[in-house]
């Protein structure tokens, strides 16, 4: 029972800074849309962006996508 963790615990160290991360960004409501803006040059929408820039920089980028902030409604003063 004891090697099975050990030989489990080098894959969960990647799993919990890289795949949990990119699984948050992928299934978030705040990610943004998969299709870029209309009118916009970039071929990628803005979650396919933050999933690149999680994958690229690990737990800095996802740290990035959960403490950015959200966006104001316009026309609602605070």
């Amino acid at each position: 029972m004891n090697a099975q963790l050990s030989d489990a615990l080098p894959w969960l160290i990647p799993f919990a800074f890289y795949g949990l991360p990119l699984l948050h960004v992928a299934l978030s409501r705040r990610g943004g849309g998969w299709r870029p803006p209309a009118g916009s040059r970039c071929p990628f929408g803005p979650r396919a962006g933050w999933l690149v820039m999680v994958l690229m920089l690990g737990p800095v980028g996802w740290l990035m996508f959960a403490l950015r902030r959200p966006r104001r409604v316009r026309g609602r003063q605070s």
